[in-house]
């Protein structure tokens, strides 16, 4: 919350609040591609349309100013792989 009208702090503010909804986004595009490879792992079989009607910009699971567990922040994550092998994406003539 702002106590005056200040423009630097209104810009801050802006920048912080954008950058926390793509850490969000990001977070949910992590999320899917450990569930798409835990899939296929099983034996499922998805293509680049499926995979394309999925999102990661889901809002209504989202608490603003609900309760969040931290007992998770200590945990190490796995390293990144963007690569995403598993699935064919020439399909769609996308770069994967």
């Amino acid at each position: 919350m702002l106590a005056d009208n200040d423009s630097e702090e209104q810009e801050k503010l802006i920048k912080f609040n954008t950058l926390l909804a793509d850490l969000v986004i990001f977070h949910k595009a992590l999320d899917i591609m450990d569930v798409v490879r835990e899939l296929v792992a099983e034996g499922w079989a998805f293509t680049a349309d499926q995979l394309a009607a999925l999102s990661p910009y889901v809002r209504a699971h989202i608490s603003r100013f609900g309760a969040y567990a931290t007992d998770e922040l200590t945990h190490q994550p796995d390293p990144f792989d963007p690569a995403l092998t598993e699935v064919d994406f020439t399909t769609l003539g996308l770069a994967a």
